[in-house]
């Protein structure tokens, strides 16, 4: 039996673990990666007391803090269910091979976050990881003076743009929302210093009101279809799209616990969730701001919600 299962090993499963295990808990952090959505975000420089990091690198610090406290990751396993029972829980997890692990637990902090949403459009299943990608840092390099679209509206898909403008011959980027006051010139949730930095940038078209509709190309990408701000289709022959649309909660799995209609975990101020004992930290949750240092402050204060009611658990 253990005190703590933490699930999932970004910066909610690291703080936590570390929180954790200063409190001497008996517990393991399960997880089907290290570092999550934040080992794929590239140059990173909102951490507090480190100007400019890589994500990787910054995950992998988070790691080795938790690690030098001797925290153990089950690492490459995913959960694939929680079932309570009497005053614990019961975890069950599942790894690539279809091998099976359960553990009991008194404690759990949720930590999954969130993963990219895709477009559902002809030919994106057929060519994935063919020219289509949801992170331009990562494979971004690889279309040097070639042609590309990033498609999508907020700070994910300016950056991307904003990124490739630096490596690519030109650079698209399509947008649903019109060129106005209200939608902040076609990007109503960005930040206005990205937005206006794009729009500057000589090789970066921005086709406003448009709705992608396909990806084609035989053996790879070789262009974008889309309808205008009229109706009217067009086509633009480009070498990869990179796809920044928003974020799905990797909460399938809290099937006991109660969600918003984005399949976020709705919590309360201190992480509880609707279930005693079940804590949830960071983007999967509900919080309104997805943000690095949030989720780490809040896996901060699951930890300690949690430890308080593992020392209710041994009073009884």
């Amino acid at each position: 039996m253990y005190d703590l299962i933490i699930i999932g090993g970004a910066a909610v499963g690291c703080s936590a673990a570390v929180y954790a295990a200063r409190r001497k808990l008996n517990f393991k952090v399960v997880t089907d990666n290290i570092g999550g959505e934040v080992a794929l975000s590239g140059e990173t420089n909102n951490w507090p007391g480190i100007q400019t990091i890589d994500g990787f690198d910054l995950a992998q610090t988070f790691y080795k803090h938790a690690k030098s406290y001797g925290v153990e990751f089950d690492e490459g396993w995913m959960v694939s269910e929680i079932i309570p029972t009497k005053n614990y829980h019961v975890v069950k997890a599942k790894n690539a091979v279809g091998e099976e692990r359960t553990y009991e637990t008194k404690t759990i902090i949720i930590g999954t976050g969130i993963h990219p949403k895709k477009l559902g459009i002809t030919g994106e299943d057929r060519l994935d990881r063919k020219g289509i990608t949801s992170c331009t840092v990562c494979d971004g390099p690889l279309y040097k003076g070639k042609d590309t679209v990033t498609i999508g509206a907020g700070n994910a898909a300016l950056e991307s743009g904003l990124m490739m403008s630096a490596l690519a011959k030109a650079v698209y980027v399509i947008t649903k929302f019109p060129n106005t006051l209200e939608t902040q010139g076609g990007f109503p949730k960005g930040d206005k210093i990205l937005i206006d930095k794009l729009k500057k940038l000589q090789n970066v078209k921005i086709i406003y009101e448009a709705k992608t509709t396909e990806i084609f190309g035989e053996m790879k990408v070789e262009g974008v279809k889309y309808t205008d701000a009229s109706g009217k289709e067009q086509t633009l022959t480009l070498q990869a799209v990179m796809v920044h649309i928003g974020m799905t909660p990797n909460s399938q799995f809290a099937t006991i616990l109660n969600k918003n209609n984005q399949g976020e975990i709705i919590v309360d101020n201190r992480c509880h969730t609707n279930v005693p004992g079940i804590f949830a930290a960071g983007d999967v949750t509900d919080i309104p701001h997805k943000q690095i240092a949030i989720a780490a402050g809040q896996g901060v204060v699951a930890a300690l919600e949690a430890i308080g009611y593992v020392n209710l658990w041994r009073a009884e």
